[in-house]
């Protein structure tokens, strides 16, 4: 009888450690997934300042063209060609 209690006591505190790691594991999980969280949203505030960052780099870039830098001359030309084709466009539409 006393080896089954021994058993017994055995089974407990292993069983007993288990549920400490359990514990221990569920509240590693919850600590990963709020730095988780976190990081996708730094992730998504970096991506929006990088798109704003694109417009605003496109923007300065053809005002520079449009100042007559010699770099962006071609560029500028089919810009405008394309708005001139755009116009004309909106100009056909709005007379039929």
């Amino acid at each position: 009888m006393s080896e089954i209690v021994e058993i017994i006591d055995t089974l407990e505190s292993r069983l007993q450690k288990l549920l400490e790691k359990m514990d221990q594991q569920e509240q590693t999980s919850a600590q990963l997934q709020q730095e988780l969280q976190k990081a996708t949203t730094v992730i998504q505030q970096q991506s929006e300042e990088i798109a704003t960052l694109k417009k605003q780099y496109d923007s300065l870039k053809m005002a520079s063209s449009l100042l007559g830098s010699e770099e962006n001359k071609r560029e500028t030309k089919l810009k405008i060609n394309s708005l001139i084709r755009e116009i004309d466009y909106c100009i056909a539409q709005l007379s039929d």
